[in-house]
């Protein structure tokens, strides 16, 4: 299937590994023109800039300047803005609600939601000019709460509410907006050290490997018995931003093995 992206210029935000240094490897191999905008260049993210022409804005977009700064970059480099992947988030998971104090609340919104309105913002005359499209990286934990990360998920939450407002409003403009919403995907917020997996291995009493493969599966009730990967991400993620999704917008797609079983 072409996806029609050569030469299309992409941001994506937190590009620095995970899903956003999947989604970013992925456009430039289609053939789009990649900017990633991530507080850090990890040496995943340096190999993919010097090996697929991706060009990289060290910004931090939990700040209010941040986003501005990055699509200022993009747009003065390339001429305008095509497709914009919200993709920055970060948790701190903490024993309970109770735990989690306002700095950390602040800080989660700051990465996970303010990151996504500021940069919307900063893109809209390019978007709208060009009539490109937004693709938001949600989270099943937006109707799966958990109160050991209740901050990250209202922060999902929100940007769920801030997916749909944004595509009534554009589209008049011919920008179209869509979310994807997943479940656990196999990256370093789960399998760094100190991840969520090391949090499940602790309270399980097993090792954080077992965690992701046997144990987060099982309690979750996971009907493919296994994580998502990021490259199943951005497969998705490349085609809502394509134009093969023309008449697609406001849409929020899960993709989570079948966690969700409601409606």
């Amino acid at each position: 299937m072409d996806l029609n992206l050569k030469d299309k210029v992409a941001v994506v935000t937190g590009g620095s590994k995970g899903i956003g240094l999947a989604i970013a490897s992925r456009l430039a191999a289609e053939g789009a023109i990649v900017v990633v905008g991530s507080r850090s260049v990890s040496d995943e993210l340096a190999a993919v800039r010097d090996d697929q022409g991706v060009s990289v804005v060290p910004v931090d977009l939990a700040t209010a300047q941040g986003p501005g700064e990055l699509i200022s970059a993009a747009v003065d480099a390339h001429g305008g803005l095509d497709i914009l992947i919200n993709n920055v988030g970060a948790s701190e998971p903490g024993p309970t609600f109770a735990d989690i104090d306002d700095d950390a609340w602040q800080r989660i919104f700051d990465v996970t939601f303010f990151s996504t309105v500021r940069t919307s913002r900063a893109a809209l005359p390019s978007l709208i000019a060009r009539e490109g499209a937004i693709v938001n990286i949600g989270s099943i934990n937006a109707r799966l709460p958990d109160p050991a990360i209740a901050h990250y998920s209202a922060a999902k939450a929100a940007l769920s509410n801030l997916n749909k407002s944004l595509a009534i409003e554009l589209a008049p403009h011919k920008v179209r907006v869509n979310q994807i919403s997943p479940g656990p995907v196999r990256t370093p917020f789960w399998t760094a050290p100190g991840g969520f997996a090391h949090v499940v291995a602790g309270a399980a009493g097993t090792t954080p490997e077992q965690a992701v493969d046997d144990v987060v599966p099982q309690a979750l009730g996971i009907l493919t018995g296994r994580f998502s990967e990021a490259e199943e991400v951005a497969s998705l993620a490349l085609f809502l931003a394509s134009s093969q999704a023309a008449n697609i917008t406001g849409a929020d797609y899960v993709l989570d093995g079948g966690t969700i079983k409601t409606v």
